[in-house]
């Protein structure tokens, strides 16, 4: 999956069995965001990508998309509606984590309104060494696409949990 490209286009249930497809957010900067509902990494991302969306308002769309085989539909459950994530997918073979080629959680991908891969990486640059976060790529990369520009930052190593596929 190459950068300025078009992204996969998947269809994957939410909690309530209903099919979601990336294709159906088009004309939407849309964020797939590899996420766990273990995950502290995940957890902490979650409040600062809501924080970002209430002021993106409706021009962006989030698709958090659970993809660790040891995520139960409960504990996904449970855990979104903790941390008020809306419309969590569940991708409990992992085939869009496959396709996507997500390692993390998070582990996030920017998509234009025209279905472009613009950014895939980290939300911001908290590392093992770096607790705190000094750089956001994560919205640098939206806002320079809600500005009509491409992202300065197309790609950073994305940093968190792994994304377990095998139990």
């Amino acid at each position: 999956m190459q950068i300025n490209q078009p992204a996969p286009d998947f269809e994957l249930p939410d909690l309530e069995g209903s099919l979601h497809r990336l294709s159906d957010h088009r004309g939407r900067i849309v964020i797939v965001n590899f996420w766990s509902a273990e995950c502290p990494h995940s957890e902490r991302a979650d409040g600062l990508i809501l924080d970002w969306l209430q002021r993106w308002g409706e021009r962006v769309e989030l698709l958090s998309i659970a993809s660790n085989r040891n995520d139960s539909a409960q504990s996904v459950e449970e855990a979104s509606r903790n941390r008020s994530m809306p419309g969590v997918l569940m991708d409990a073979d992992h085939v869009v984590a496959d396709l996507y080629e997500a390692i993390t959680t998070p582990h996030v991908f920017v998509i234009d309104g025209d279905g472009i891969l613009r950014y895939r990486g980290a939300v911001d640059d908290v590392t093992f060494r770096q607790r705190t976060a000094t750089r956001f790529f994560l919205e640098e990369a939206v806002d320079a696409l809600l500005e009509g520009r491409s992202p300065a930052l197309t790609e950073t190593r994305a940093y968190g949990c792994a994304i377990v596929r095998e139990i």
